[in-house]
């Protein structure tokens, strides 16, 4: 059986509380729609696959901008973990590695470009997020909030 580990690039769009509170940033979600998987789960502003040839820095600024419209360049992401992880399903593209990134400048205006993949598109608190949430996502978005991220997760191996 051929085995592929599928790599994708997720992009949090991070910024303080627009009141100007002490609270916990504010990440953009979307709700997604249409796609097949975890369709009503809340998950990063941009993600999607690293296409042949394409480095991560490249997918995650093309996922921000073909899914939000925004514009990112490499040296605004900031790497904040990759994660190993699998549904254990054993298919041969049941293995995952993502790549996280927040970035908190970019040029343009956020909006859900993707209308037939994206059913809201809104600012949550770190510390408030919506239900649910994507689970390996949360994992993410949690760690963000505590602060205790490490560069490398597990997620999905023997019931992690």
């Amino acid at each position: 059986m051929t085995f592929w580990v599928v790599p994708a690039a997720y992009v949090l769009l991070l910024r303080r509380p627009p009141d100007g509170s002490d609270g916990p940033d504010e990440v953009l979600l979307q709700l997604r729609h249409g796609t097949g998987y975890r369709d009503g789960h809340w998950a990063a502003g941009a993600a999607g696959h690293v296409e042949q040839g394409e480095t991560v820095l490249a997918a995650a600024c093309r996922e921000a901008e073909e899914e939000l419209g925004v514009t990112v360049t490499p040296d605004a992401l900031t790497p904040v973990t990759v994660m190993h992880r699998t549904q254990s399903n054993h298919s041969p593209i049941d293995e995952r590695v993502d790549f996280f990134f927040t970035v908190r400048e970019w040029t343009g205006r956020a909006v859900g470009r993707e209308r037939d993949k994206i059913a809201g598109l809104r600012w949550y608190a770190l510390d408030d997020l919506p239900e649910p949430v994507v689970p390996h996502e949360k994992v993410v978005l949690d760690g963000l909030l505590s602060g205790a991220l490490p560069p490398v997760v597990v997620h999905g191996f023997d019931g992690t």
